[in-house]
């Protein structure tokens, strides 16, 4: 692109309608990872004739222009579209980030004319919300939320002869999820915001559960939601329980699973045993462990219910003395992980360097000073007066003109006294 001088860097990005950008940094390993499926993701993009355009930028040559952007780590994946910079926070797969491209790219609010096109968007999507009648103020607030996040989740509008004949709707206008086998409408009275509402119904009721949706989790009331790991029987539980008590606990909870349990390890600083149940505030990361084994639905509600209402005990949280302790357990874990793979490559990582510390340190300390005699005059002259010193420096001088041989000459004189010093001795 050639940059007019009237025009800046970022008017001459936005000049396209839609462009993919990622910023990264040489240095970067997540960038170098990222590098082979951002050239697939073009791939895919400029076969499958889409109007987005891909690119990338350095941004430690293009320092301004990011931080005009907002980036903060690397790499970031964004979409401009227009006047709007949408951020990419899913996984770093071709498939994710051209799903999220095309979603982005296309209009926020796209139109179900027809049944079949319904019944294929059904299919096709986990969660699918809907509007249902002409227009009015809560298609302004639905046409406002979707350009919102549009990032997570696509959004639709019908007329009500395409949704299917068994719904009945209360009234007209509607916002309507799809989800878990249900729908569920939008009530401003009881579901407060539309915006919290979507954000909030955009997750199925019972999901998997991994680092880039661990934290993306909305949260609610008492901001709680539920973290367990997989195993099948518990799965079905616990799936049952989010099914049949969503009245009860869709507002605070989320239910999932996440395989495997080194984050929860991570956040209790201990080993966890999996298959477990765990419900972790990610406000505060304080966390709640059931005070027996759950084997029934009955054991789990009480569970969930006790974390409700506060009678059960919590543990962890995010204070400063936490927050040392969780970095030194990943740092002991760390070293540990690295000595069980590979032996060899641990004692040299931090062998290495501990040899060389420790002999530094042992030179320090066995090093002579040749200032000792020195500091010893210095201490005997402490207690003399100044003429002691000065009679002290004389004396120390005339030795010093007097040479070797004084001592004889000392010895010889005191050899051949006066006589009247004899007859005094």
């Amino acid at each position: 692109i050639l940059v007019k001088p009237e025009r800046s860097q970022s008017d001459e990005c936005r000049q396209e309608d839609k462009t993919s950008m990622c910023f990264y940094t040489p240095w970067c390993g997540y960038c170098k990872k990222l590098e082979p499926v951002w050239y697939e993701v073009g791939v895919e993009l400029r076969s499958s004739g889409s109007p987005v355009r891909v690119g990338k930028m350095d941004a430690t040559a293009y320092s301004g222009m990011a931080s005009e952007f907002g980036v903060r780590g690397y790499p970031t994946i964004k979409l401009l579209k227009g006047d709007l910079a949408y951020n990419y926070k899913g996984p770093r797969t071709k498939d994710d980030i051209v799903e999220f491209a095309n979603r982005v790219a296309g209009p926020a609010v796209r139109a179900l004319p027809s049944k079949q096109m319904f019944e294929h968007m059904m299919k096709r999507h986990d969660v699918l919300f809907v509007y249902v009648g002409g227009e009015s103020t809560l298609k302004e607030k639905y046409n406002d939320v979707a350009s919102e996040l549009i990032v997570y989740t696509y959004f639709f509008s019908a007329s009500e002869e395409v949704l299917p004949e068994s719904m009945s709707l209360p009234e007209l206008p509607a916002v309507i999820v799809f989800k878990d086998g249900a729908y569920f409408t939008y009530d401003e009275y009881e579901d407060g915001s539309l915006s919290s509402w979507v954000n909030k119904e955009r997750f199925q009721g019972y999901l998997q559960i991994d680092g880039f949706t661990l934290y993306e989790l909305p949260l609610h009331l008492m901001w709680y939601f539920a973290l367990f790991s997989f195993a099948f029987r518990l799965k079905a539980l616990i799936q049952r329980v989010a099914k049949e008590y969503r009245e009860h606990f869709n507002s605070d909870f989320q239910f999932g699973h996440m395989d495997g349990n080194d984050y929860i390890n991570s956040l209790i600083m201990g080993e966890v045993t999996v298959p477990s149940v765990i419900i972790l505030n990610t406000s505060n990361e304080q966390y709640f462990l059931p005070g027996e084994p759950i084997e029934t639905m009955e054991q789990l509600v009480q569970f969930i219910s006790s974390v409700l209402n506060g009678s059960a005990q919590a543990y962890g949280g995010d204070g400063i003395i936490q927050r040392i302790k969780r970095v030194a357990f990943d740092a002991r874990s760390t070293i540990m992980s690295v000595f069980r793979s590979s032996p060899l490559l641990g004692c040299f990582l931090f062998g290495l360097p501990l040899g060389v510390i420790s002999l530094m340190c042992y030179g320090i300390c066995t090093a002579e000073s040749d200032d000792g005699s020195d500091d010893i005059d210095a201490l005997k002259r402490e207690g003399l007066t100044d003429e002691e010193e000065e009679e002290e420096e004389e004396r120390q001088r005339a030795a010093e003109l007097e040479g070797p041989d004084d001592g004889e000459n000392e010895e010889e004189d005191v050899g051949e006294k006066d006589p009247e010093v004899k007859k005094t001795d």
